[in-house]
């Protein structure tokens, strides 16, 4: 009988929480929310399994949603495996021509692949591409400066691009329909070279091209902290800047919020950067009063 009760109650809790969602499933029917997935929760087959099935959901609600992966562990992995060295500034992967093949090969192939199965068998119906499909995303190399003995020198970082042409096209072709976009960060060059580009920099282009409602970056932490290291829920542009310049920004954190200043300056509406290891964080940030993570706004 306790039995029975506490069932009954966990349906009620279930039936209410799913009442108490309508007004965020009427905001977002139709939207497109573009998705970078990352981290930790790529490696662990249950998160995979669970992030997969809120993709499906979120395509069940009307929600369009579009995948954008990385896969650095993966790629570090398959490196150390075929005996070829890596190499990094500033955070980047100097790519040269023999890495940027296994690049390819475990993002396109292998990452990729792995997650259009698991939407899959979800019951969802994903489609694995890369940055090279019909033009998706035109590259140019990434040239960085970095501080060598007190001077700022530029760095060729080799085989690593940055997009400078989108031609969102083929994405938007699959909004309305049952099909869920997965993309790999890989692009291509005007004279058709092969170019790595980071996970975050590509969701944030392919976000600006569709003119998306939501970016989410899914990452390993709660979000922007402040000094004291409290999560802060909302920022504007300006406060975001602020944060960088003293300081309380810093380190892995500035690339994504660099990300998200710059989609929003290309007509998103709004970044969210929240923690992929949460459950279902994707779900909470859309669906409920709580959210998940740092919304970052324009204004």
């Amino acid at each position: 009988m306790e039995r029975s009760a506490a069932m009954t109650r966990d349906w009620i809790a279930t039936a209410r929480t799913l009442s108490e969602a309508l007004p965020y499933l009427q905001r977002y029917d139709g939207a497109t929310i573009v998705i970078k997935f990352g981290g930790h929760a790529m490696g662990d087959e249950k998160e995979m399994a669970d992030f997969a099935r809120d993709i499906v959901l979120m395509k069940q609600c009307n929600v369009n949603p579009v995948v954008v992966h990385g896969g650095g562990p993966m790629i570090n992995e398959m490196l150390q495996r075929l005996a070829i060295p890596s190499e990094f500034v500033d955070g980047k992967r100097v790519s040269d021509a023999a890495t940027v093949e296994v690049v390819e090969m475990v993002l396109s192939g292998r990452i990729n692949k792995r997650i259009v199965q698991a939407i899959n068998a979800q019951g969802g119906k994903a489609i694995g591409l890369s940055g090279k499909d019909a033009n998706l995303m035109i590259c140019e190399k990434d040239i960085r400066t970095t501080l060598r003995d007190g001077e700022e020198v530029a760095v060729d970082l080799g085989f690593v691009g940055k997009p400078v042409e989108m031609h969102p096209e083929i994405l938007t072709n699959f909004l309305g329909s049952d099909f869920i976009p997965v993309v790999a960060p890989v692009g291509m060059g005007r004279n058709g070279e092969t170019f790595n580009v980071n996970g975050d920099t590509a969701a944030g282009a392919v976000a600006a091209a569709m003119k998306a409602d939501r970016l989410l970056l899914l990452t390993d932490v709660a979000g922007v902290k402040d000094a004291a290291g409290t999560v802060l829920t909302e920022l504007n542009a300006a406060a975001v800047r602020d944060l960088t310049a003293s300081g309380v920004i810093s380190g892995g954190m500035i690339p994504k919020t660099q990300t998200a200043l710059e989609a929003i300056e290309g007509g998103v509406r709004a970044v969210v950067i929240l923690d992929g290891r949460a459950p279902h964080a994707v779900l909470l940030e859309l669906f409920t009063a709580h959210g998940a993570g740092t919304l970052i706004r324009a204004a």
